[in-house]
């Protein structure tokens, strides 16, 4: 391996319709969870599926995309980064979240 990246690919079917925002900068903000499910068989031979919610974030063009074509129940592929990022919340609990950042977005539903 040359270089090591932060790279992440993912495909899944959206939890909900995307939460599109417009910034004052006008830049366009789009924002929604992605399920991933990985099927295997238990210690008793039953078929057990666990379900993973992912945060996803898309920006820009991206987000003009997701915007136009992205809804809930829609399987898509996303590749983009691993990010983390803190607030203070009205509590003044430090709070973290962590979001793929998508780059790049491919529909596969119809």
């Amino acid at each position: 391996m040359n270089a090591l990246k932060n790279k992440v690919q993912l495909i899944g079917h959206l939890g909900k319709d995307p939460e599109i925002i417009n910034l004052e900068s006008g830049k366009m903000l789009a924002k929604f969870s992605l399920a991933t499910n990985e099927s295997y068989k238990n210690a008793h031979g039953e078929k057990v599926t666990d379900t993973q919610w992912h945060n996803i974030v898309a920006w820009g063009k991206t987000a003009q995309i997701v915007e136009k074509f992205v809804s809930k129940g829609k399987e898509v592929a996303i590749e983009g980064k691993l990010t983390t990022r803190s607030w203070e919340d009205k509590d003044g609990m430090k709070r973290y979240v962590t979001e793929v950042v998508c780059n790049e977005l491919l529909m596969l539903s119809k």
